[in-house]
């Protein structure tokens, strides 16, 4: 007897169709799974067997040969139990052929039936629709990530005997939606505020060029200054996400498995700030079958560096093409993915190894051999793709007792907002979002110096020894000001401003 049943598998953040063809025929009792299934899926079929015997159903005692099509593409996780174990129960006849093939299943299966949540359920939802599919079965803890995804039927299931009854016609399920718009809107709680900074008002404007641009940034000061305090404030002045951008944002927590059942949707931008003894692999993302690393975990939002020269040099290094490109690309012999990695990186670090050379009241006790090696640690070619560099100096005892709460991170926010709008109209049609992203091609259009400008600029450029891509950024953050005082045009203030965050007295 021939049957099948459709599930879905997901490589890197995009999900496959897999077809569960099974044929059950006389002979000695077997159950074979081919169709290039992984470790995981070939156990399945114990899983299968011992739900299927639980639930009071039949399984067969005959030959059972499971293909999971297309057969050139790896299948791995435990999603593909339900399908499989829907398809033996078609092939038994104790369910109808016609209905199961109106739906796509995914789902884990425990012994005795119950559905386990299972990963990458949001891209397996959007390739089902993509697919043509009217309804899917996910597992109930799934059940809300699903619903995000309009025009498709999502239903939510916590046992095998539910999804088998609602087929046969014994009890309907109801499909489940999920007001996107209302979980958009949510008041972003609990976020740490700006007001909450004493001083360090050079430093605040910064992170506003910063967020306003999508710039990345680099903090350089002793320790306690503040660094850590200003870079976790970031997210709160960035503007929110789009649904287009939650989208994506929820695809890779997806596939990470980091998605909780009471956040169907990622409405705020992340925030990762990964230790300092991470791996490569664990920064970009890697394993025999790739899997996202932080700076994918970090997309659309922030991915945080403390202590910037404590990272290893090949994590470091492994930062240039996410910088750049804004994805990263992971090989493999057996496969190649595409991870997608936009980000803003805000680093923080020491002005030498212990942190207080250049300090009036304290004393630094490390020699210039330790801090020209301590400086020497990040590359040239890396700290060319950062943007802004600023200084972060300690706070003076009157700042830090004065009572008075500085600028809100509401306000803030409402001026970066305003500047992304101006941004998101200028790139209309292009596929880029923010000043930083703008090509050499879109810079010479949008970033368009007068005379004065210019000269000054040559000035600088000539004086500074600035590379190519150095001044090119110059240009990009003196856009972004512009934007933030509603200018059409760059002046030589804004010009002025940019060029202070090229780090003047950083050496870089």
């Amino acid at each position: 007897m021939l049957a099948k049943t459709f599930g879905s598998v997901v490589i890197g953040i995009k999900a496959f169709k897999v077809e569960a063809e099974i044929d059950v025929c006389p002979g000695l009792p077997a159950f074979n799974i081919v169709g290039l299934a992984e470790n995981a899926v070939k156990e399945s079929r114990e899983r299968v067997r011992s739900a299927i015997k639980n639930c009071g159903y039949q399984f067969p005692t005959q030959k059972i040969t499971i293909n999971l099509a297309p057969a050139d593409i790896k299948k791995e996780g435990t999603g593909l139990d339900l399908p499989i174990a829907l398809a033996i129960l078609c092939a038994s006849k104790v369910l109808p052929k016609e209905k199961a093939e109106d739906f796509l299943f995914c789902g884990e299966l425990a012994l005795d039936g119950c559905l386990r949540a299972a990963k990458g359920v949001l891209p397996i939802t959007l390739a089902a629709r993509a697919l043509g599919f009217k309804n899917i079965a996910v597992p109930e803890q799934n059940g809300k990530e699903a619903a995000v995804v309009d025009g498709i039927n999502v239903y939510p299931i916590n046992h095998l005997s539910q999804i088998v009854a609602h087929l046969r016609g014994e009890a309907e399920l109801v499909a489940i939606k999920a007001d996107v718009h209302e979980i958009l809107e949510q008041k972003e709680k609990n976020f740490e505020d700006f007001a909450d900074v004493c001083g360090q008002e050079s430093a605040k404007r910064a992170l506003e060029v910063a967020a306003a641009g999508g710039h990345n940034i680099l903090m350089t000061g002793p320790p306690g200054s503040g660094k850590t305090m200003l870079a976790r404030r970031l997210p709160s002045i960035l503007p929110p996400l789009t649904f287009d951008e939650a989208l994506e944002t929820t695809a890779i927590y997806s596939v990470a498995g980091l998605l909780d059942e009471k956040t169907p949707l990622v409405v705020r931008r992340p925030f990762c700030a990964p230790h300092h003894t991470i791996s490569d692999a664990g920064i970009i993302g890697g394993g025999t079958y790739p899997r996202p690393g932080q700076v994918s975990l970090a997309h659309n939002g922030v991915l945080f560096l403390d202590e910037l020269p404590e990272f290893k040099r090949n994590v470091l290094e492994s930062l240039r093409q996410p910088l750049e490109d804004g994805f990263v690309t992971i090989s493999r012999a057996a496969i190649t993915l595409r991870f997608p990695s936009r980000f803003t990186l805000v680093a923080a670090q020491n002005p030498c190894p212990c942190g207080f050379f250049g300090q009036e009241d304290k004393i630094c006790t490390c020699t210039p051999n330790q801090i020209h090696r301590y400086k020497t640690k990040v590359s040239g070619p890396l700290m060319d793709r950062i943007d802004i560099f600023i200084e972060v100096p300690s706070v003076a005892y009157k700042e830090l007792s004065d009572r008075r709460r500085g600028e809100p991170s509401r306000m803030i926010k409402q001026r970066v907002v305003a500047a992304r709008k101006i941004q998101e109209k200028r790139f209309k049609g292009l596929s880029i979002f923010s000043n930083a992203q703008m090509s050499v091609r879109q810079i010479n259009e949008f970033c368009k110096l007068d005379t004065k400008c210019d000269t000054f600029l040559e000035k600088v450029c000539n004086k500074l020894k600035l590379s190519a891509r150095a001044y090119h950024r110059i240009l990009k953050i003196a856009r972004t000001i512009a934007d933030l005082a509603g200018s059409k045009n760059i002046d030589i203030s804004h010009i002025g401003e940019a060029v202070q965050y090229r780090g003047l007295d950083t050496g870089y």
